[in-house]
């Protein structure tokens, strides 16, 4: 496991809260703020969103992109944006709980903001995710057929993504 990742991807009942618990593996950490939303799409706090989304830790994703979506009260794109990924985040969550429903209201919900995103014309969230909000949209609601049985993280090992796709942002060059 990568040191820079948490011990697990935490499942509500089966972990340790990683926040409240003390044996939770945020256990008094220093929480990120995030004041503007001007160049959050490149900041570190949403790259590590990503890398922990990819990764399978999709509750950490949720959190790691929460003071994102605060600091956007004033640009309406962004806030949809960030609420869209911590849904699909959350969708996550649920789809590993085996929560079939939830996970499908998260998604399409998800979907529903990327697609709202995708009307407003800007490329930044696309080279910010490696895909079109509205690509992003079409993988969401693709996320709720996931498997009947999914197999659960051995402690310390990285969690196995239960998405068929990844986050990557393009270079600026490219």
């Amino acid at each position: 496991m990568r040191p820079d990742f948490p011990g697990y991807a935490y499942l509500p009942g089966k972990h340790p809260h990683p926040v409240r618990d003390p044996l939770g593996h945020s256990y008094q950490s220093d929480p990120v703020t995030v004041v503007t939303v001007e160049g959050s799409l490149s900041s570190n706090v949403f790259r590590r969103g990503i890398d922990l989304f990819n990764h399978g830790y999709y509750w950490e994703a949720h959190e790691a992109w929460e003071p994102l979506w605060h600091a956007a009260k004033q640009s309406a794109q962004h806030r949809l944006f960030f609420k869209g990924l911590i849904l699909l985040a959350a969708a996550g969550v649920k789809i590993r709980e085996g929560k079939r429903g939830a996970a499908a209201r998260h998604a399409a919900r998800a979907a529903g903001l990327f697609r709202q995103v995708a009307l407003l014309p800007s490329r930044r969230f696309e080279a910010a995710l490696g895909m079109t909000p509205a690509a992003l949209a079409v993988e969401a609601e693709a996320a709720t057929t996931f498997p009947t049985v999914l197999r659960e993280p051995a402690p310390g090992r990285i969690p196995e993504p239960v998405f068929d796709f990844i986050l990557a942002a393009k270079s600026e060059s490219g």
